[in-house]
């Protein structure tokens, strides 16, 4: 699965380091999303979701003021239901897909993330903020909503006070607070989230990917199984991963006291 990586991915730029996916977000001046950038995006999860050799996913924007600033909001300006219909399926499609990439995904917020750049990042695993990053869901300030996932993911990661605050006020948050309610995971210095989200994905490239896969669907799954039923899952993944590979490598390179080579399998 090696043709997808001299695709042209449209608003995109796909680089790798080792067995990192790096997604950025490529479409000057404020890296916004189009139709077309958000089915290449939905377009790559699927090919890296299919390359064995990609453990991980960090997404960032190009250059040093954005993330992204979300939709182009020209494409509404003439209130045509159709269009708008079309674009809230593509981030639903784009975003889902992130969302069930079978490994780790970090977004590195280093610029302003408004609106449906801020939803990109919230269908991402993990998120590290550069200290000088701010973060809004601002639809409603111009008779919209957020459609991308906003109004569900955000509430699962600050709760609904903070959730509302920020969609129904239109509150903006810098990288400290976002830090302090739990919207990011951590907060570097001006242009290093790309690095430390590649750190970060150096970490998880050490666990099992097939291990980390099932981890994370199992957390995931806490979204919309009830408690009884999710252990049962568990239960039974656990013993599915004996029919992997990785089970057998992670074992033996324990006891053996040497480094395990995974082989996503």
């Amino acid at each position: 699965m090696t043709g997808y990586k001299d695709t042209d991915w449209t608003g995109l730029r796909l680089t790798f380091e080792g067995h990192t996916a790096i997604v950025t977000l490529s479409n000057p001046p404020a890296n916004t999303w189009t139709v077309h950038s958000l089915s290449a995006l939905r377009d790559l999860v699927a090919a890296l979701n299919a390359d064995r050799g990609v453990y991980t996913l960090v997404v960032t924007g190009e250059g040093e003021k954005f993330f992204s600033a979300g939709a182009d909001l020209k494409q509404f300006a003439d209130g045509d239901r159709a269009l708008a219909r079309e674009a809230a399926r593509r981030f639903g499609e784009a975003f889902e897909a992130l969302s069930a990439f079978r490994g780790v995904s970090i977004a590195a917020i280093n610029g302003y993330a408004m609106g449906g750049g801020l939803e990109c990042a919230l269908a991402c695993d993990l998120r590290i903020a550069e200290e000088h990053a701010q973060m809004a869901l601002p639809e409603a300030g111009v008779g919209l909503l957020p459609c991308a996932g906003g109004t569900q993911n955000l509430p699962r990661l600050v709760g609904e006070g903070w959730a509302k605050r920020m969609i129904l006020l239109g509150e903006r948050v810098d990288a400290a607070t976002a830090l302090r309610i739990g919207l990011v995971e951590d907060v570097v210095p001006r242009g290093e989230g790309l690095n430390a989200a590649l750190a970060w994905a150096a970490r998880a490239a050490k666990q099992s990917p097939t291990s980390v896969a099932a981890c994370k669907r199992l957390v995931q799954a806490t979204r919309t199984q009830t408690h009884a039923a999710a252990l049962v899952a568990e239960r039974e993944a656990f013993v599915d991963l004996f029919d992997s590979a990785d089970q057998a490598e992670g074992v033996h390179a324990f006891l053996e006291k040497r480094t395990a080579e995974w082989k996503n399998a």
